[in-house]
């Protein structure tokens, strides 16, 4: 690490602390040149996830489109957005711990559906019918038969 007043690549490290829930580390740096003291960042890196679609069309995983999915599901329900980003920071941590460079969409879609079930049977209710597009009241009604039992 170079010092930023001298440029030496000779420090020493002073302090380190975790941040963003073990996900980045903090460290306080003094260079063994000029005493000056700096904060340096280490954070996990993630290769990116690439989510194949039921077209065959690849894109790039995007935290932003579950939550607000989830968020639809939940409208009105007492649902708090804490708990909506718990459970995409979970599928996001399963996806990158899976090891696979490339996930279905309708893997992630059954994740989601997973953890709603849990969470709340109402906003499981609502993503399945979108996500699963039920075609008529049967198909609506085989799910919640799935859910009452």
């Amino acid at each position: 690490m170079h010092c930023i007043k001298c440029g030496c690549e000779e420090s020493k490290v002073v302090d380190s602390r975790s941040i963003e829930e073990g996900n980045s580390i903090r460290r306080r740096r003094e260079c063994l040149n000029c005493k000056y003291r700096f904060t340096t960042y280490e954070k996990l890196e993630y290769t990116p996830i690439i989510v194949v679609k039921k077209n065959g069309l690849r894109q790039q995983f995007d935290r932003n489109k579950i939550i607000n999915g989830i968020l639809r599901s939940c409208e009105k329900r007492p649902v708090t957005i804490e708990q909506v980003e718990q459970i995409v920071d979970e599928i996001e941590m399963e996806l990158h711990n899976s090891l696979e460079k490339e996930v279905e969409a309708s893997k992630i879609g059954d994740m989601v559906i997973a953890k709603l079930k849990d969470l709340d049977e109402i906003a499981y209710v609502r993503f399945a019918s979108v996500y699963r597009q039920f075609k008529d009241i049967n198909e609506f009604k085989r799910e919640l038969n799935k859910l009452l039992k």
